[in-house]
């Protein structure tokens, strides 16, 4: 039986090996938005098809003809749309579902398959490395027991979809120390638009930001108008 990972973030690339060891079959990767044809797919011929991280829209002649399996990092419906881990966090959550559903052409509304807990503590790269493990063991539990989709029940909550221009810290709806660390903590992973104040025409961007007493200690890069790194402290 073949089963396939598609995802566009590095730290979900040993996830198909993993996988492959747990369960004994043969899990494909796919990393790269122009791979993911029918033509390649139907070559497979995956009982699911797998989207960990995906940062492309899934077209619909491939969700409708197969099995496709989407992570939200909600307990949907709270919460369908963009930013999913941006918003929860500025809202003031610490803790989140992720919801493994099958995708449609609604966003985020498809029936759903399973759903477990994950902790919103540290920053965002340790939070979707904590996610990966979580999805995982989902994705281990589906391809094992088969479960049939739910259709989703509750209020429905649509998130936003954040601009990298959002994360200029002068314009942020900041109250306090604690606002000051969520907010840098929240963008600090790897192909996110890091917080960044804009000060003598230089950028300065923030990361690896940590509370201590009455201060936040952590790491900013200076660039130059030219966008190269100036300093790293």
């Amino acid at each position: 039986m073949n089963f396939i990972i598609a995802t566009s973030r590095p730290w979900n690339n040993v996830l198909a090996e993993r996988l492959a060891e747990k369960t004994g079959y043969k899990f494909h990767l796919i990393t790269q938005k122009k791979d993911l044809t029918v033509e390649y797919i139907e070559k497979i011929d995956p009982r699911y098809v797998f989207f960990p991280h995906w940062s492309y829209i899934i077209p619909e002649e491939i969700h409708t003809r197969f099995g496709c399996v989407i992570f939200h990092m909600t307990d949907l419906p709270y919460g369908r749309g963009g930013s999913p881990l941006q918003n929860l966090i500025q809202r003031g959550h610490h803790e989140t579902k992720i919801s493994a559903l099958r995708c449609t052409s609604e966003l985020d509304a498809g029936p759903i398959y399973l759903k477990q807990s994950l902790c919103l503590e540290g920053s965002a790269s340790e939070i979707f490395l904590r996610a990966i493990g979580i999805i995982e063991n989902m994705i281990e539990a589906i391809v094992k027991q088969n479960p049939t989709p739910q259709p989703q029940s509750g209020e429905v909550t649509i998130f936003r979809r954040r601009k990298p221009s959002e994360s200029d810290l002068t314009n942020a709806s900041i109250h306090s120390l604690n606002d000051f660390f969520d907010f840098i903590r929240m963008l600090d992973a790897e192909g996110y638009p890091r917080a960044f104040i804009k000060l003598h025409n230089h950028k300065i961007e923030l990361s690896r930001v940590q509370i201590e007493q009455d201060k936040l200690v952590g790491t900013f890069i200076i660039y130059k108008q030219n966008g190269m790194p100036e300093e790293n402290v």
